[in-house]
């Protein structure tokens, strides 16, 4: 049998494919989010794919969606439960385990730099990215 091949991701998609690809193996990772089905959709606005992180109980992977038009990533359409949009570069900056924080957050979203939609779902990129 030959194996399944992936679809390639572009964009976002692809960079955060590369973070979070080796929590798959992380023995950590899979306990503490085995009861845990959450879909997060980070879209970069100056980019052209955004990134749908999906975490199914214990296992994550992402999925590349192309952001134009806007009504792709309508909330029927896709069936995310939580959204951060922003600048590639903002989300980034974000996305850096050793940089991500709260406070940090909270001022971009002010700002009017970054937008969030589903905070307490949203809120588990936090433990995500600690790992």
């Amino acid at each position: 049998m030959s194996k399944e091949k992936k679809p390639r991701l572009r964009g976002l998609a692809g960079i955060v494919s590369k973070l979070v690809d080796p929590l798959n193996e992380n023995e950590k990772f899979r306990e503490k989010f085995k009861d845990t089905e959450v879909k997060v959709l980070l879209n970069a606005k100056d980019g052209k794919y955004a990134a749908l992180l999906v975490i199914d109980k214990g296992t994550i992977h992402v999925e590349g969606i192309k952001n134009n038009p806007k009504k792709n990533l309508k909330k029927k359409v896709v069936g995310w439960d939580g959204l951060i949009q922003a600048k590639i570069s903002t989300l980034m900056g974000l996305l850096d385990a050793n940089n991500i924080s709260i406070g940090k957050a909270v001022g971009k979203i002010l700002t009017g730099r970054l937008k969030v939609r589903g905070i307490k779902h949203v809120l588990v990129l936090l433990q995500l990215f600690r790992f």
